[in-house]
């Protein structure tokens, strides 16, 4: 399977261009996200599925052999003992697709990523507000 690339509208729209059990686990990531991070809207973004709060705040995408999230690099950096059994890079992980996903971790991850873009937000607005 390669990596599906042109331009979407939404979340739904990209993983319905996926087999059906890459669309389940796309399915499952999309869920642990939201219930990790239920104020999040969905969009596109790069090409890729993300949630924002207050700014991007996770993105992901299948591809050939492996599940990417990008939970960008203070996210990795925050759990890199968790996430050092993966492939990835500084702002990346690859969740192979021939293993279930590690929900309780994505969800550790994102719930990470809203404390972090919410103390952020509230930083620039103070400072607005000055």
């Amino acid at each position: 399977m390669e990596s599906k690339t042109g331009s979407y509208a939404s979340i739904d729209e990209y993983i319905a261009l996926f087999p059906k059990d890459i669309q389940k686990k796309l399915e499952e990531l999309r869920a642990t996200i939201k219930a990790a991070a239920p104020d999040a809207k969905e969009k596109i973004s790069y090409q890729m599925p993300t949630f924002d709060l207050y700014g991007n705040l996770v993105h992901f995408a299948a591809h050939k052999n492996h599940i990417g999230f990008y939970p960008t690099p203070s996210g990795i950096d925050a759990f890199k003992n968790e996430l050092s059994v993966y492939e990835g890079a500084k702002g990346s992980v690859q969740f192979p697709l021939d293993k279930p996903l590690p929900l309780k971790l994505i969800r550790k991850i994102v719930k990470f990523r809203v404390a972090e873009n919410v103390e952020k937000a509230e930083i620039k607005s103070s400072r607005k507000n000055r």
